[in-house]
């Protein structure tokens, strides 16, 4: 075992998650153990007790705890990502560069493991490679059932660049969603905090959001602000609606934790819109019936930001997934029909 020691956070290493940070310094520890250090408060950054998520800045002090010895034999590589995945996943790509990847993530496909995900997003980034030692990084994440645009960045610059570009508000997000009801007024903005209420089974894998009007904020804790602007673009009578919407904040579930609040939950949303079958406009079921299907109906329409490199504005756009298009077909609604950024002007 090792003694003690303090290793100070490289300008290179800045903004990178800490679980991260620590695989690459001590291969040899396992992510739970990691997380378990976190837990008990063995690792701390500036004497702070800290979580696996935590982003570094560079200067900062990172403690390490009596570790195994580093000598010890590194776990087994993971199996190599199979050739049918790997079709999968490179099929996905929407864009392509010397710094940046995005896909067009598949609806029901995982961002990231945990709670029993063993196929995911990061894990499949393995053959996405396209020549590169390193495998591309993620930089945001989707909502397992959520579909479509996901940056990930091909080296440590360009993924500090977006992730910085992320925390500060510096790209565009639009989402298109097929909603219970008729939204009114047509353009607006939610600004209901959200909590994470408790979650079922030990991975939390039942968690949910629980929207708090801004003036319970300071008095509810572990809220946290969420700020949501949305356009309804399109309508069928009164019983349904084709949304865009950006969020300001990147909260977990705001979208589907918002759309719910304000009565109108996003078509096959078991969680936040229950599961009934009939609606009769009144936004209460996130449930159509008929041929329209029961999987949920949001989709990352359109990412922009600033290329961390060239810093050249890129704009990515993701096609609908097929039973997003199914519907949209069976309303007679065409891409076309919306702006790529409904909220350009405001």
């Amino acid at each position: 075992m090792s003694r003690v020691q303090t290793r100070t956070v490289a300008p290179d290493d800045a903004e990178q998650r800490l679980d991260r940070w620590f695989r690459q310094q001590f291969p040899q520890i396992s992510q739970g153990r990691i997380e378990k250090m976190c837990r008990k408060g063995e690792i701390r950054v500036d004497g702070g007790r800290v979580k696996g998520s935590t982003r570094l800045e560079a200067g900062q002090q990172v403690r390490i705890p009596p570790l195994p010895d580093t000598a010890a034999p590194a776990p087994a590589p993971r199996s190599a990502v199979s050739d049918a995945d790997a079709r999968l996943i490179r099929s996905c790509v929407i864009y392509k560069d010397d710094d940046v990847i995005a896909i067009n993530k598949p609806a029901g496909l995982p961002t990231q493991g945990g709670s029993g995900q063993t196929r995911h997003v990061d894990g499949l980034s393995e053959a996405l490679k396209f020549g590169l030692e390193e495998k591309p990084r993620l930089v945001h994440r989707l909502d397992k059932d959520t579909s479509g645009v996901l940056l990930l960045a091909r080296n440590r610059m360009a993924a500090r660049g977006l992730t910085a570009a992320m925390r500060h508000k510096e790209t565009r997000k639009i989402y298109w969603a097929l909603v219970a009801g008729v939204p009114t007024p047509y353009l607006g903005e939610i600004r209901f905090g959200l909590v994470k209420a408790a979650g079922r089974g030990r991975g939390g894998e039942g968690e949910k959001m629980i929207a708090v009007h801004p003036r319970d904020m300071d008095d509810t804790p572990g809220a946290k602000r969420a700020h949501t602007l949305y356009a309804t673009l399109y309508r069928v009578a009164s019983r349904a609606a084709w949304v865009a919407m950006e969020p300001v904040t990147g909260r977990t579930h705001q979208l589907r934790a918002h759309m719910a609040e304000i009565g109108h939950p996003i078509i096959g949303d078991g969680k936040y819109g229950g599961s009934g079958q009939e609606n009769m406009g009144d936004g209460w079921g996130a449930q159509l019936g008929g041929v329209i299907s029961k999987k949920l109906h949001l989709h990352a329409r359109m990412m922009r930001f600033e290329h961390p490199v060239t810093r050249a504005v890129v704009t990515v756009t993701a096609p609908m997934p097929d039973h997003m298009a199914q519907s949209w077909e069976t309303f007679g609604w065409t891409d076309d029909l919306a702006a790529e950024d409904p909220f350009e002007a405001l």
